[in-house]
């Protein structure tokens, strides 16, 4: 990511203080932290305030923050709560903002009291992560590299699935693949379940052989460059039977009815409504027990959700996930999710992986 885009980023939360009535914002949360300054540390606090940024963190990130950030940075001896209270004093800071849920209590608990007289904490609920849900050209880009990966892991991976392989094995494989092809890590913890356990939407891959004339789901996601993917396809071990093959078209036609809908100026519920619509056309709408999908970027899960509850609005430059399930017991779930982007006239699927049941 170009130096400019976290200096632009910086600049527009410090254009933003004075209308919040902030002396200073104090982000702790790692990746709001790594979309502010490009540090990738475990250990950092970023002190960002009208005129400057400060970046705390300990002597173990002395080099990579330098290489990562153009931010000022504070190495702390001891605790960093320590450096940015006496960079609170210093500097006179009276009301500085901080992220609610993203503190840890004894984060908090530590600056509160050790805070001068005159100053103040005041809490500031998802004003970075509002900022994170419009990618810019670069994020999309990684995002889709990070699907390409991804998609590319799971073509290499599923031509060796058989009967009685282990599920476990079949994640550990696909984890390999990724990893191989240029992911840091998976951005969840794959997914395989064969037969009756696919009615688990997160169901954890175990010692159980997959068996012939059943169904696998698969859920998998790369984390390449600091960018998430995910994507559920699904396999059959055999020849599947009428009913594989109408629960599969339902969630098919959901899907496609989904991103159908997508587009910048649409409601995150009414996206999810389309896929809802064609499951109840099904009988199956019951069996569809999650939201239809997320945002996807510096974390797997962020804004916006896709959900009937849901109250906000698509926009163009928005990376997101559809993704309908049906998850019917003792039978076992069907998923199937791309990731696109949301434009103005529609979406971009960035997902190249075939939605066709895959037939082993």
């Amino acid at each position: 990511m170009a130096a400019d885009e976290f200096v632009g980023r910086r600049q527009a939360v410090a254009a933003g203080l004075a209308q919040r009535k902030l002396d200073a914002l104090l982000v702790a949360f790692s990746p709001n932290l790594r979309y502010l300054t490009g540090f990738t540390g475990s250990n950092g606090n970023l002190l960002l305030l009208p005129d400057r940024a400060i970046l705390f963190t300990d002597p173990r990130y002395t080099i990579q923050a330098g290489q990562e950030t153009t931010c000022r940075v504070k190495i702390a001896k001891g605790p960093l709560v320590i450096d940015i209270i006496a960079a609170i004093k210093k500097l006179q800071i009276r009301r500085i903002g901080y992220e609610p849920s993203r503190m840890t209590c004894d984060m908090f608990e530590s600056l509160q009291a050790r805070l001068p007289m005159k100053a103040s904490l005041a809490p500031v609920s998802g004003w970075i992560e509002q900022m994170r849900t419009i990618k810019s050209s670069q994020e999309l880009e990684r995002i889709r590299r990070s699907v390409e990966t991804n998609s590319r892991a799971f073509e290499q991976t599923v031509a060796r699935v058989h009967a009685g392989m282990k599920e476990q094995d079949l994640a550990a494989e696909l984890e390999y693949s990724m990893r191989q092809l240029g992911a840091e890590k998976p951005s969840f913890e794959t997914i395989v379940a064969g037969g009756a356990r696919g009615a688990l939407p997160h169901a954890q891959p175990t010692a159980a052989p997959l068996t012939a004339g059943s169904l696998v789901v698969v859920d998998m996601g790369a984390f390449q460059d600091g960018y998430a993917s995910d994507m559920p396809r699904m396999l059959f071990l055999g020849s599947p039977g009428a009913k594989v093959k109408r629960t599969y078209r339902a969630v098919l036609e959901a899907q496609l009815a989904a991103i159908d809908a997508v587009r910048a100026g649409v409601s995150t519920a009414h996206v999810d409504r389309q896929a809802r619509r064609v499951l109840k056309g099904y009988g199956l709408d019951k069996a569809f027990v999650h939201s239809t999908g997320h945002g996807l970027g510096l974390e797997i899960h962020e804004p916006p959700r896709i959900g009937k509850l849901d109250k906000g609005n698509l926009a163009a430059g928005m990376a997101i996930t559809i993704e309908p399930g049906v998850y019917l017991e003792g039978f076992g779930g069907i998923r199937i999710e791309d990731t696109v982007e949301v434009t103005e006239s529609g979406c971009r699927i960035l997902t190249p992986t075939s939605k066709d049941l895959r037939t082993i």
